[in-house]
Protein backbone atom coordinates (compact mmCIF):
# COMPACT_ATOMS: atom_id res chain seq x y z
CA UNK A 1 0.00 0.00 0.00
CA UNK A 2 1.31 3.44 -0.88
CA UNK A 3 0.92 5.37 2.35
CA UNK A 4 0.56 8.65 0.44
CA UNK A 5 -2.01 7.52 -2.13
CA UNK A 6 -4.85 9.28 -0.34
CA UNK A 7 -2.90 12.31 0.77
CA UNK A 8 -4.99 14.66 -1.34
CA UNK A 9 -8.23 12.74 -0.81
CA UNK A 10 -8.53 12.50 2.97
CA UNK A 11 -9.38 16.16 3.49
CA UNK A 12 -12.29 17.33 5.60
CA UNK A 13 -15.06 19.23 3.83
CA UNK A 14 -16.38 22.63 4.93
CA UNK A 15 -19.21 21.02 6.83
CA UNK A 16 -16.92 18.42 8.37
CA UNK A 17 -14.72 21.10 9.90
CA UNK A 18 -17.70 22.36 11.85
CA UNK A 19 -18.62 18.99 13.34
CA UNK A 20 -17.86 18.07 16.95
CA UNK A 21 -14.57 16.25 17.46
CA UNK A 22 -16.10 13.86 19.96
CA UNK A 23 -18.12 10.89 18.65
CA UNK A 24 -20.69 9.50 21.03
CA UNK A 25 -21.72 5.90 21.47
CA UNK A 26 -25.42 5.98 20.46
CA UNK A 27 -26.25 3.31 23.00
CA UNK A 28 -24.31 4.30 26.10
CA UNK A 29 -23.85 8.01 25.33
CA UNK A 30 -20.19 7.68 26.35
CA UNK A 31 -17.50 9.44 24.38
CA UNK A 32 -15.38 6.89 22.48
CA UNK A 33 -12.68 9.35 21.44
CA UNK A 34 -9.03 8.81 22.26
CA UNK A 35 -5.57 9.81 21.10
CA UNK A 36 -4.33 7.32 18.50
CA UNK A 37 -1.10 9.04 17.48
CA UNK A 38 1.29 11.77 18.62
CA UNK A 39 3.76 13.62 16.39
CA UNK A 40 5.82 15.88 18.65
CA UNK A 41 3.14 18.12 20.23
CA UNK A 42 0.48 17.31 17.63
CA UNK A 43 -2.16 14.70 18.40
CA UNK A 44 -4.42 12.63 16.15
CA UNK A 45 -7.79 11.56 17.55
CA UNK A 46 -9.91 8.54 16.73
CA UNK A 47 -12.76 10.90 15.85
CA UNK A 48 -10.50 12.75 13.37
CA UNK A 49 -10.00 9.48 11.53
CA UNK A 50 -13.68 8.55 11.69
CA UNK A 51 -14.81 11.91 10.28
CA UNK A 52 -12.11 11.98 7.59
CA UNK A 53 -12.94 8.40 6.59
CA UNK A 54 -16.63 9.26 6.19
CA UNK A 55 -15.76 12.34 4.13
CA UNK A 56 -13.24 10.44 1.97
CA UNK A 57 -15.88 7.81 1.20
CA UNK A 58 -18.45 10.51 0.37
CA UNK A 59 -16.04 12.38 -1.91
CA UNK A 60 -14.69 9.25 -3.57
CA UNK A 61 -15.29 9.37 -7.31
CA UNK A 62 -17.62 6.80 -8.74
CA UNK A 63 -15.66 3.89 -10.16
CA UNK A 64 -12.55 4.55 -8.07
CA UNK A 65 -11.39 2.18 -5.32
CA UNK A 66 -12.79 3.25 -1.96
CA UNK A 67 -10.16 4.29 0.63
CA UNK A 68 -9.37 2.02 3.55
CA UNK A 69 -9.31 3.19 7.14
CA UNK A 70 -5.55 2.62 7.26
CA UNK A 71 -5.03 4.83 4.20
CA UNK A 72 -6.99 7.62 5.84
CA UNK A 73 -5.03 7.14 9.08
CA UNK A 74 -1.75 7.33 7.20
CA UNK A 75 -2.80 10.47 5.34
CA UNK A 76 -3.74 12.26 8.56
CA UNK A 77 -0.58 11.06 10.29
CA UNK A 78 1.51 12.55 7.47
CA UNK A 79 -0.45 15.80 7.86
CA UNK A 80 0.62 15.89 11.51
CA UNK A 81 4.20 15.15 10.48
CA UNK A 82 4.08 18.05 8.03
CA UNK A 83 2.78 20.38 10.75
CA UNK A 84 5.60 19.29 13.07
CA UNK A 85 8.23 19.70 10.34
CA UNK A 86 6.80 23.08 9.34
CA UNK A 87 7.51 24.31 12.85
CA UNK A 88 11.08 23.01 12.66
CA UNK A 89 11.58 24.52 9.18
CA UNK A 90 9.92 27.85 10.15
CA UNK A 91 7.05 27.49 7.66
CA UNK A 92 4.58 30.09 8.98
CA UNK A 93 0.89 30.76 8.47
CA UNK A 94 -0.10 34.07 10.08
CA UNK A 95 -3.13 34.59 12.28
CA UNK A 96 -4.72 37.12 9.89
CA UNK A 97 -4.46 34.53 7.10
CA UNK A 98 -6.16 31.90 9.26
CA UNK A 99 -8.86 34.30 10.42
CA UNK A 100 -9.62 35.42 6.86
CA UNK A 101 -9.83 31.85 5.57
CA UNK A 102 -12.00 30.84 8.53
CA UNK A 103 -14.36 33.70 7.82
CA UNK A 104 -14.50 32.81 4.12
CA UNK A 105 -15.28 29.17 4.82
CA UNK A 106 -17.83 30.00 7.48
CA UNK A 107 -19.55 32.33 5.04
CA UNK A 108 -19.73 29.49 2.52
CA UNK A 109 -21.34 27.28 5.16
CA UNK A 110 -23.67 30.13 6.11
CA UNK A 111 -24.62 30.60 2.45
CA UNK A 112 -25.97 27.06 2.42
CA UNK A 113 -28.49 28.19 5.03
CA UNK A 114 -29.47 31.34 3.18
CA UNK A 115 -27.29 33.50 5.44
CA UNK A 116 -29.43 32.62 8.47
CA UNK A 117 -27.19 32.16 11.54
CA UNK A 118 -30.15 30.90 13.58
CA UNK A 119 -30.45 27.95 11.21
CA UNK A 120 -26.75 27.20 11.68
CA UNK A 121 -27.27 27.27 15.44
CA UNK A 122 -30.22 24.93 15.10
CA UNK A 123 -28.28 22.56 12.84
CA UNK A 124 -25.06 22.33 14.88
CA UNK A 125 -26.16 23.44 18.34
CA UNK A 126 -23.41 26.07 18.33
CA UNK A 127 -23.25 29.82 17.85
CA UNK A 128 -21.42 31.30 14.88
CA UNK A 129 -18.43 32.21 17.05
CA UNK A 130 -18.26 28.72 18.56
CA UNK A 131 -18.38 27.18 15.13
CA UNK A 132 -15.64 29.48 13.82
CA UNK A 133 -13.50 28.61 16.84
CA UNK A 134 -13.77 24.90 16.06
CA UNK A 135 -13.05 25.47 12.37
CA UNK A 136 -10.03 27.67 13.03
CA UNK A 137 -7.59 25.00 14.28
CA UNK A 138 -8.54 22.64 11.47
CA UNK A 139 -8.06 25.38 8.89
CA UNK A 140 -4.72 26.43 10.38
CA UNK A 141 -3.45 22.86 10.02
CA UNK A 142 -4.76 22.57 6.47
CA UNK A 143 -3.01 25.81 5.48
CA UNK A 144 0.28 24.72 7.07
CA UNK A 145 0.08 21.32 5.33
CA UNK A 146 -0.69 22.97 2.00
CA UNK A 147 2.25 25.36 2.38
CA UNK A 148 4.62 22.59 3.45
CA UNK A 149 3.52 20.34 0.60
CA UNK A 150 4.05 23.21 -1.83
CA UNK A 151 7.59 23.70 -0.56
CA UNK A 152 8.44 20.01 -0.94
CA UNK A 153 6.99 19.68 -4.45
CA UNK A 154 7.82 23.18 -5.71
CA UNK A 155 8.25 23.42 -9.48
CA UNK A 156 6.99 19.90 -10.16
CA UNK A 157 5.35 19.33 -13.59
CA UNK A 158 4.31 16.44 -15.83
CA UNK A 159 4.81 16.18 -19.58
CA UNK A 160 2.18 14.97 -22.08
CA UNK A 161 4.23 11.78 -22.47
CA UNK A 162 4.07 11.17 -18.71
CA UNK A 163 0.31 11.74 -18.71
CA UNK A 164 -0.10 9.22 -21.56
CA UNK A 165 2.09 6.68 -19.77
CA UNK A 166 0.13 7.13 -16.54
CA UNK A 167 -3.20 6.65 -18.33
CA UNK A 168 -2.00 3.52 -20.12
CA UNK A 169 -0.84 2.05 -16.81
CA UNK A 170 -4.45 1.93 -15.56
CA UNK A 171 -6.14 -1.42 -16.32
CA UNK A 172 -9.12 -0.94 -18.65
CA UNK A 173 -11.52 -2.43 -16.11
CA UNK A 174 -10.23 0.00 -13.47
CA UNK A 175 -10.78 3.21 -15.42
CA UNK A 176 -13.09 5.54 -13.45
CA UNK A 177 -16.61 6.35 -14.61
CA UNK A 178 -17.21 10.10 -14.66
CA UNK A 179 -20.61 11.68 -14.07
CA UNK A 180 -22.16 14.15 -16.52
CA UNK A 181 -20.19 17.40 -16.68
CA UNK A 182 -20.75 20.98 -17.82
CA UNK A 183 -18.69 23.97 -18.88
CA UNK A 184 -20.08 27.19 -17.42
CA UNK A 185 -18.80 30.75 -17.41
CA UNK A 186 -19.84 33.93 -15.65
CA UNK A 187 -19.34 37.66 -15.85
CA UNK A 188 -19.78 39.30 -12.46
CA UNK A 189 -20.17 42.97 -11.66
CA UNK A 190 -20.19 44.55 -8.25
CA UNK A 191 -22.60 47.51 -8.35
CA UNK A 192 -20.80 50.81 -8.11
CA UNK A 193 -22.05 52.67 -5.06
CA UNK A 194 -23.28 56.20 -5.71
CA UNK A 195 -21.19 59.14 -4.49
CA UNK A 196 -23.77 60.35 -1.97
CA UNK A 197 -23.63 57.04 -0.08
CA UNK A 198 -19.84 57.07 -0.14
CA UNK A 199 -19.69 60.63 1.19
CA UNK A 200 -22.04 59.76 4.03
CA UNK A 201 -19.78 56.89 5.10
CA UNK A 202 -16.66 59.05 4.78
CA UNK A 203 -18.27 61.69 7.02
CA UNK A 204 -19.20 59.09 9.63
CA UNK A 205 -15.63 57.82 9.90
CA UNK A 206 -14.36 61.40 10.00
CA UNK A 207 -16.68 62.01 12.96
CA UNK A 208 -15.32 58.89 14.68
CA UNK A 209 -11.80 60.32 14.36
CA UNK A 210 -12.87 63.65 15.86
CA UNK A 211 -14.61 61.87 18.75
CA UNK A 212 -11.51 59.76 19.48
CA UNK A 213 -9.20 62.79 19.41
CA UNK A 214 -11.61 64.67 21.67
CA UNK A 215 -11.53 61.81 24.16
CA UNK A 216 -15.26 61.12 23.92
CA UNK A 217 -14.85 57.79 22.13
CA UNK A 218 -12.44 54.85 22.13
CA UNK A 219 -10.96 53.42 18.91
CA UNK A 220 -11.20 49.75 19.96
CA UNK A 221 -14.76 50.13 21.19
CA UNK A 222 -15.86 51.79 17.94
CA UNK A 223 -14.10 49.08 15.92
CA UNK A 224 -15.91 46.30 17.80
CA UNK A 225 -19.25 48.01 17.25
CA UNK A 226 -18.96 49.40 13.72
CA UNK A 227 -16.10 47.76 11.82
CA UNK A 228 -17.18 45.40 9.04
CA UNK A 229 -13.86 43.56 8.91
CA UNK A 230 -14.79 40.19 10.43
CA UNK A 231 -11.18 39.25 10.98
CA UNK A 232 -10.22 42.20 13.17
CA UNK A 233 -13.38 43.80 14.61
CA UNK A 234 -13.45 41.53 17.67
CA UNK A 235 -9.81 42.51 18.38
CA UNK A 236 -10.68 46.20 18.41
CA UNK A 237 -9.60 46.55 14.79
CA UNK A 238 -6.06 45.22 15.38
CA UNK A 239 -4.72 43.58 12.20
CA UNK A 240 -1.39 42.44 13.60
CA UNK A 241 1.93 42.75 11.77
CA UNK A 242 2.12 42.68 7.98
CA UNK A 243 5.03 43.06 5.60
CA UNK A 244 5.17 45.54 2.76
CA UNK A 245 3.04 44.56 -0.21
CA UNK A 246 0.67 42.35 1.81
CA UNK A 247 -2.17 44.84 2.23
CA UNK A 248 -4.09 47.00 -0.24
CA UNK A 249 -1.72 49.65 -1.70
CA UNK A 250 -3.89 52.58 -0.59
CA UNK A 251 -4.07 51.16 2.94
CA UNK A 252 -0.34 50.53 3.18
CA UNK A 253 0.75 53.91 1.83
CA UNK A 254 -1.60 55.71 4.20
CA UNK A 255 -0.50 53.63 7.21
CA UNK A 256 3.20 54.17 6.54
CA UNK A 257 2.69 57.92 6.15
CA UNK A 258 1.49 58.16 9.77
CA UNK A 259 3.47 58.70 12.93
CA UNK A 260 3.15 56.00 15.59
CA UNK A 261 -0.22 56.39 17.29
CA UNK A 262 -1.55 58.80 14.66
CA UNK A 263 -5.01 58.23 13.10
CA UNK A 264 -5.64 58.80 9.41
CA UNK A 265 -8.52 60.43 7.62
CA UNK A 266 -10.79 57.86 5.91
CA UNK A 267 -9.13 56.16 2.93
CA UNK A 268 -10.89 54.13 0.26
CA UNK A 269 -9.68 50.72 -0.99
CA UNK A 270 -11.41 47.96 -2.93
CA UNK A 271 -12.81 46.73 0.40
CA UNK A 272 -14.46 49.97 1.49
CA UNK A 273 -13.48 52.94 3.67
CA UNK A 274 -10.85 52.56 6.40
CA UNK A 275 -9.87 54.76 9.30
CA UNK A 276 -6.35 53.63 10.22
CA UNK A 277 -4.14 53.99 13.27
CA UNK A 278 -0.46 53.07 13.06
CA UNK A 279 0.48 51.13 16.19
CA UNK A 280 4.08 50.04 15.60
CA UNK A 281 6.77 49.56 12.96
CA UNK A 282 9.16 46.67 13.51
CA UNK A 283 11.93 45.99 10.97
CA UNK A 284 10.13 45.56 7.63
CA UNK A 285 6.69 44.97 9.14
CA UNK A 286 4.05 47.26 10.56
CA UNK A 287 1.08 46.85 12.87
CA UNK A 288 -2.14 48.82 12.45
CA UNK A 289 -5.71 48.79 13.58
CA UNK A 290 -8.61 50.07 11.54
CA UNK A 291 -12.33 50.57 11.32
CA UNK A 292 -13.69 49.32 8.00
CA UNK A 293 -17.06 50.46 6.72
CA UNK A 294 -18.41 49.10 3.45
CA UNK A 295 -20.81 51.32 1.46
CA UNK A 296 -23.85 49.40 0.22
CA UNK A 297 -25.33 49.76 -3.24
CA UNK A 298 -28.94 50.95 -3.36
CA UNK A 299 -31.64 49.71 -5.74
CA UNK A 300 -30.78 52.19 -8.48
CA UNK A 301 -27.08 51.22 -8.30
CA UNK A 302 -28.04 47.55 -8.78
CA UNK A 303 -30.44 48.29 -11.63
CA UNK A 304 -27.70 50.26 -13.38
CA UNK A 305 -25.41 47.24 -13.11
CA UNK A 306 -28.10 44.94 -14.50
CA UNK A 307 -28.52 47.22 -17.51
CA UNK A 308 -24.75 47.25 -18.04
CA UNK A 309 -24.51 43.44 -18.01
CA UNK A 310 -27.52 43.19 -20.31
CA UNK A 311 -25.69 45.37 -22.83
CA UNK A 312 -22.63 43.09 -22.63
CA UNK A 313 -24.90 40.07 -23.19
CA UNK A 314 -26.32 41.74 -26.31
CA UNK A 315 -22.83 42.40 -27.70
CA UNK A 316 -21.81 38.76 -27.12
CA UNK A 317 -24.96 37.44 -28.80
CA UNK A 318 -24.41 39.78 -31.75
CA UNK A 319 -20.89 38.41 -32.21
CA UNK A 320 -19.22 41.75 -31.44
CA UNK A 321 -17.14 40.23 -28.62
CA UNK A 322 -16.28 36.72 -27.45
CA UNK A 323 -17.58 35.71 -24.02
CA UNK A 324 -14.09 34.92 -22.74
CA UNK A 325 -12.75 38.31 -23.80
CA UNK A 326 -15.76 40.06 -22.25
CA UNK A 327 -15.16 38.23 -18.97
CA UNK A 328 -11.47 39.14 -18.89
CA UNK A 329 -12.27 42.79 -19.64
CA UNK A 330 -15.40 43.36 -17.57
CA UNK A 331 -15.83 40.74 -14.81
CA UNK A 332 -15.05 41.69 -11.22
CA UNK A 333 -14.62 38.06 -10.15
CA UNK A 334 -10.87 37.41 -10.34
CA UNK A 335 -11.24 33.70 -9.59
CA UNK A 336 -12.98 33.17 -12.95
CA UNK A 337 -12.20 36.20 -15.12
CA UNK A 338 -8.56 35.23 -15.67
CA UNK A 339 -9.87 31.94 -17.07
CA UNK A 340 -12.18 33.66 -19.54
CA UNK A 341 -14.99 33.67 -16.99
CA UNK A 342 -15.18 29.87 -16.76
CA UNK A 343 -15.48 27.93 -13.52
CA UNK A 344 -12.74 25.34 -12.99
CA UNK A 345 -12.56 22.12 -11.02
CA UNK A 346 -10.18 22.90 -8.12
CA UNK A 347 -8.76 19.38 -8.26
CA UNK A 348 -7.90 19.34 -11.97
CA UNK A 349 -8.04 22.98 -13.13
CA UNK A 350 -10.29 21.75 -15.95
CA UNK A 351 -13.22 23.82 -17.28
CA UNK A 352 -15.28 20.64 -17.26
CA UNK A 353 -16.89 19.98 -13.92
CA UNK A 354 -19.82 18.22 -12.35
CA UNK A 355 -22.72 20.37 -11.24
CA UNK A 356 -22.05 19.54 -7.60
CA UNK A 357 -18.56 21.01 -7.96
CA UNK A 358 -20.20 24.42 -8.46
CA UNK A 359 -21.28 24.20 -4.77
CA UNK A 360 -23.84 26.99 -5.15
CA UNK A 361 -27.32 25.39 -5.40
CA UNK A 362 -28.65 28.51 -7.15
CA UNK A 363 -26.28 27.84 -10.05
CA UNK A 364 -27.44 24.24 -10.25
CA UNK A 365 -31.11 25.15 -10.57
CA UNK A 366 -30.38 28.05 -12.93
CA UNK A 367 -28.48 25.80 -15.34
CA UNK A 368 -31.23 23.22 -15.12
CA UNK A 369 -33.58 25.76 -16.71
CA UNK A 370 -31.12 26.92 -19.42
CA UNK A 371 -30.37 25.57 -22.88
CA UNK A 372 -26.77 24.72 -23.77
CA UNK A 373 -25.18 27.60 -25.68
CA UNK A 374 -27.34 30.32 -24.11
CA UNK A 375 -26.57 33.24 -21.82
CA UNK A 376 -28.79 34.02 -18.85
CA UNK A 377 -30.38 37.34 -18.09
CA UNK A 378 -28.58 39.43 -15.41
CA UNK A 379 -29.17 37.83 -12.01
CA UNK A 380 -28.57 39.16 -8.52
CA UNK A 381 -26.78 37.07 -5.91
CA UNK A 382 -25.32 37.63 -2.48
CA UNK A 383 -21.58 37.54 -1.90
CA UNK A 384 -21.01 36.69 1.81
CA UNK A 385 -18.27 39.31 2.07
CA UNK A 386 -19.23 42.00 -0.42
CA UNK A 387 -23.03 41.97 -0.51
CA UNK A 388 -25.23 42.10 -3.60
CA UNK A 389 -23.60 41.46 -6.98
CA UNK A 390 -24.98 40.79 -10.45
CA UNK A 391 -23.88 38.18 -13.00
CA UNK A 392 -24.73 36.60 -16.33
CA UNK A 393 -24.04 32.89 -16.95
CA UNK A 394 -22.90 31.24 -20.18
CA UNK A 395 -23.88 27.57 -20.42
CA UNK A 396 -21.26 26.61 -23.00
CA UNK A 397 -21.42 22.80 -23.07
CA UNK A 398 -22.70 19.61 -21.44
CA UNK A 399 -20.89 16.26 -21.53
CA UNK A 400 -22.61 12.91 -20.89
CA UNK A 401 -21.46 10.44 -18.24
CA UNK A 402 -18.66 8.23 -19.58
CA UNK A 403 -15.77 5.92 -18.85
CA UNK A 404 -12.49 7.85 -18.62
CA UNK A 405 -10.52 8.37 -21.82
CA UNK A 406 -7.48 10.46 -22.63
CA UNK A 407 -9.17 12.70 -25.21
CA UNK A 408 -12.07 13.86 -23.04
CA UNK A 409 -10.37 13.67 -19.66
CA UNK A 410 -6.80 14.81 -20.32
CA UNK A 411 -6.84 17.48 -17.57
CA UNK A 412 -8.12 14.96 -15.00
CA UNK A 413 -5.47 12.44 -16.02
CA UNK A 414 -2.82 15.16 -15.91
CA UNK A 415 -3.86 16.11 -12.37
CA UNK A 416 -3.81 12.45 -11.30
CA UNK A 417 -0.38 11.89 -12.88
CA UNK A 418 0.93 14.98 -11.11
CA UNK A 419 -0.45 13.75 -7.77
CA UNK A 420 1.27 10.38 -8.32
CA UNK A 421 4.55 12.13 -9.01
CA UNK A 422 4.08 14.31 -5.94
CA UNK A 423 3.33 11.21 -3.86
CA UNK A 424 6.61 9.64 -4.97
CA UNK A 425 8.54 12.75 -3.89
CA UNK A 426 6.60 12.92 -0.62
CA UNK A 427 7.31 9.23 0.03
CA UNK A 428 11.03 9.95 -0.18
CA UNK A 429 10.57 13.02 2.03
CA UNK A 430 8.60 10.98 4.58
CA UNK A 431 11.41 8.47 5.08
CA UNK A 432 13.87 11.14 6.22
CA UNK A 433 11.42 13.57 7.86
CA UNK A 434 10.05 10.98 10.29
CA UNK A 435 13.51 10.74 11.87
CA UNK A 436 13.35 14.42 12.88
CA UNK A 437 10.27 14.14 15.09
CA UNK A 438 8.86 11.98 17.87
CA UNK A 439 6.06 9.69 16.65
CA UNK A 440 4.01 7.42 18.89
CA UNK A 441 1.16 5.30 17.47
CA UNK A 442 -1.51 3.53 19.49
CA UNK A 443 -1.28 -0.29 19.20
CA UNK A 444 -4.75 -0.40 17.62
CA UNK A 445 -3.22 1.10 14.46
CA UNK A 446 -0.03 -0.98 14.36
CA UNK A 447 -1.71 -3.08 11.66
CA UNK A 448 -1.46 -0.11 9.27
CA UNK A 449 2.37 -0.20 9.28
CA UNK A 450 2.28 3.57 8.85
CA UNK A 451 6.00 4.03 9.60
CA UNK A 452 7.26 1.22 7.40
CA UNK A 453 9.16 2.08 4.22
CA UNK A 454 6.85 0.60 1.56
Amino acid sequence: MNKLRLFTVAVLSLIATSQSFAQENPVSGQVLDKIVAKVDNNILLESDIQQAYIEAIAQNQQGMTAPTRCEVFESLLINKLMVAKAEIDSIIVTEPEVMLETENRFNMVLQQFGGNEDMVLQMYGKTAEQLKGEMEEMIREQMVVQRMRGKITEGLTVSPAEVKKFFESIPTDSLPFFSAEVTVGQIVKKPEVNEATKQKMYNQLKQFKEDILAGTADFATLAKEYSEDPGSAAQGGDLGFFGRGQLAPEYESTALSLRQGEISDPVETQFGFHMIQLLEIKNNTFNTRHILMVPKANEEDILKTERYLDSIKTEIQAGKIEFANAAKEHSDDRSTSDNGGFFTDPGTSSNRLTLRTLEDPVLYFTLDSMEVGTISKPMRFEDPREGTKVRILFYQAKYPAHRANLNDDYEKMKAAALRKKEDEILSTWFVTAKEDVFIDIDPTYDRCNALSEK
